[in-house]
């Protein structure tokens, strides 16, 4: 179904549920196709190939909502779709704050190409997506006597949408997405570690498809014979690839749905500090070629750059329409698209070499943050280092604290963010941060 072809069905489906008892619909039309290519032990371990379409729709009736969804989108069968969505809708609570958003809202179309979509990658075929693979896989394969099993993964995602509404959107938009990634585990006298590395692009011609496997087992490598050291206050150095773990709870405070059901450490902080100085994110959507980027949001509101946090001061939630309304404020985003963090000046090398006795972070294992207090814990792994050079693995501790005080020891950004990602973080050093180990 082309692009023309869904326009059709979607305004067809709104004549019909508004002809039918419906005052307001949305209707989204959309295609997915994907590949997965798995390799384990230089063996094809896992093939598949995805294609997928729904139409989607939302109703508002006598101040009653629901969202239905379909994959059988033929002239003929839509109709009886849409009739009993409509009947199952007349049985639910009503809810005055339901309604399709303000059309002034809306993307009004002329945007610039944002180049999200790959046209070429259609025409890759199985073959070469193998090849890539192997490639990878083999970086890491047999390279080291301790390997207990290596594994690589291609992926790729073709999507296109459609969306109309009866109040007057109309937009669509298409995305592509490549990625490969390589994991190894290795055998030593203290377990079994294991790592990996991944790249993943927008455009097939433009993935980094070299040392992920070699870089994958080195990081397995280096975490053989872990330690655990001393609690205490330490300067901890948080790796670019896995800083998006402790910015998440923020991030998810911002939300509107937390702010109105009372889940949210940032109620009542517009315009307030709620980090130190170092620390800037902006959201901009209209980045060409950016992981995130989009002309409209999943509503339909136009694509708008905006600061998120200044200067550690927060400027904007992210504010649906739904919840804009229960909240009495003006709707921006209910969701984020390319998010930018500030850098500063020296990369990760550089910002470890001046630690005197501290730790490098380069993942986390389980735990949680309380949404409402701020409060969190989380496993983590990485190194000990001291005079500025990593000494031996850490495993077995925790990293604790309260959000609100959390981001206030912020000490640096690197200059290393991450670029083939959406949400853009660079290395992130704090200060006096309480971990618990021995």
């Amino acid at each position: 179904m082309n692009t023309n072809d869904k326009y059709t069905l979607a305004n067809l489906v709104i004549e019909h549920a508004l002809k039918n008892g419906a005052e307001q619909v949305s209707v989204v039309i959309q295609d997915n196709r994907s590949n997965n290519i798995e390799i384990r032990d230089q063996k094809i371990d896992s093939l598949k190939e995805s294609n997928q379409s729904s139409l989607n729709i939302s109703l508002y009736a006598d101040k009653r909502y629901s969202a239905h969804s379909t994959n059988r989108m033929n002239e003929k069968d839509v109709p009886k779709f849409v009739d009993e969505a409509l009947a199952a809708t007349r049985y639910l609570s009503q809810d005055e704050f339901r309604s399709l958003p303000d059309p002034e809202l809306y993307y009004k179309g002329g945007g610039s190409d944002l180049k999200t979509i790959d046209a070429n990658l259609e025409a890759v075929d199985a073959k070469r997506k193998i090849e890539l693979a192997n490639k990878a896989h083999d970086e890491a394969y047999k390279k080291d006597d301790r390997i207990i099993s290596v594994s690589s993964k291609y992926s790729d995602n073709i999507s296109n949408m459609v969306m109309v509404t009866s109040n007057g959107f109309k937009g669509d938009i298409g995305n592509t997405n490549i990625s490969l990634t390589v994991s190894v585990s290795i055998k030593s006298d203290t377990g079994r570690p294991s790592d990996y590395w991944y790249e993943n692009s927008l455009f097939f011609d433009k993935l980094k498809a070299t040392d992920i496997g070699k870089k994958a087992l080195e990081r397995a490598i280096n975490k053989i014979g872990p330690k655990k050291i001393a609690s205490g206050k330490y300067p901890v150095l948080i790796e670019n690839r896995v800083a998006g773990r402790i910015c998440g709870p923020v991030f998810q405070a911002l939300r509107g749905a937390s702010l109105y059901q009372k889940q949210s450490f940032l109620i009542g902080k517009e315009n307030k500090s709620i980090a130190s100085p170092v620390l800037t994110v902006t959201d901009d959507p209209v980045i060409p070629g950016g992981m995130g980027s989009r002309l409209f949001d999943n509503e339909g509101f136009a694509a708008v750059k905006r600061p998120v946090i200044e200067n550690g001061v927060l400027k904007s939630y992210y504010i649906d329409n739904y919840y804009g309304k229960k909240l009495a404020m003006k709707p921006t985003s209910g969701s984020s698209s390319n998010v930018i963090f500030s850098t500063g000046t020296r990369e990760m090398n550089d910002m470890l070499g001046s630690i005197k006795k501290g730790v490098l972070i380069t993942g986390f294992i389980g735990g949680n943050c309380n949404g409402s207090t701020g409060d969190f814990s989380y496993g983590i792994e990485g190194y000990f280092v001291q005079d500025g050079k990593i000494v031996h693995p850490v495993n077995e501790m925790n990293i604790t604290g309260n959000m609100n005080s959390f981001w206030f020891n912020l000490k640096e950004m690197g200059n290393d963010v991450l670029e083939n990602e959406s949400v853009k973080t660079p290395s992130m050093m704090f200060e006096n941060i309480d971990l618990s180990g021995l």
